[in-house]
């Protein structure tokens, strides 16, 4: 059965001494992800539920709610409530990895859902990117991958069919686009740039985050020999990942 714990009331946070209300509501909710009573994926009490229990006003739940949430402590996805958020997921800066790997490296369950997978003529700016000639065939996916049951990468690809000439058969639920490639067109060499954007309307709601929430977008290109593989344009909800780089030796 799920642990009871106490709900924050007037009292306890008269309790509390003279810190802002907002922070004290925080440092409640704080104190139950840390002790383990609300753990990872946990369902908060809506603002109204801790409105009616706390006393302190709306405006009050939702910016300790919006602190929170910022912080990367809790994760809210709109229509369906406000959750504990799993530690954040982190991808090598300086690296190619496949993200499903990376989610069973920290023993969580990858799953993928296929938005888009189909065949275009590329326009002037995408065949500069692919290094093709404009109006020559490509292939573009858009995959939306999951750690558990959060979304937390929007993976839009595009592919030269020329290297992979049956991308479009493949079912990415079951093998990531990474992982195919690598197979066919062994990645000699890659190029990133980090930006930091706001998802699309689309991309939002795929996300399950706020439209204004910032997000964290890595464009990827990779070589095989001379060839460019693969375009790609990685978003992730900035409250659900981070990067980390390292280079040099340490001393």
């Amino acid at each position: 059965m799920p642990r009871q714990t106490a709900q924050p009331s007037v009292d306890t946070l008269n309790e509390q001494g003279p810190a802002p209300r907002y922070l004290q509501i925080k440092q409640y909710i704080c104190r139950q992800i840390d002790s383990g009573a609300w753990p990872p994926h946990h369902r908060v009490p809506s603002e109204n539920e801790l409105v009616d229990v706390s006393g302190v006003s709306r405006m009050t739940i939702n910016r300790a709610l919006r602190e929170l949430t910022a912080e990367g402590r809790l994760v809210r996805m709109q229509g369906v409530g406000t959750f504990v958020a799993e530690p954040k997921s982190h991808s090598a800066l300086l690296a190619v990895n496949n993200i499903a790997d990376e989610i069973a490296e920290h023993g969580h369950r990858h799953h993928a859902e296929v938005k888009l997978l189909r065949e275009e003529l590329a326009g002037p700016e995408r065949a500069l990117a692919m290094g093709l000639q404009e109006r020559e065939k490509l292939f573009h996916s858009v995959i939306v991958h999951y750690q558990d049951n959060v979304p937390v990468q929007i993976e839009d690809r595009f592919v030269n069919p020329v290297l992979a000439p049956h991308y479009l058969d493949q079912d990415f639920t079951q093998l990531t686009p990474n992982a195919y490639l690598q197979r066919l067109a062994p990645l000699t060499s890659g190029e990133h740039v980090v930006e930091a954007v706001t998802a699309t309307p689309d991309e939002a709601q795929w996300l399950h985050i706020p439209r204004a929430e910032p997000c964290l977008l890595i464009r990827r290109r990779t070589w095989s020999g001379k060839r460019i593989v693969s375009v790609a344009r990685l978003l992730h909800p900035g409250s659900r990942h981070r990067l980390e780089g390292r280079f040099g030796e340490a001393v």
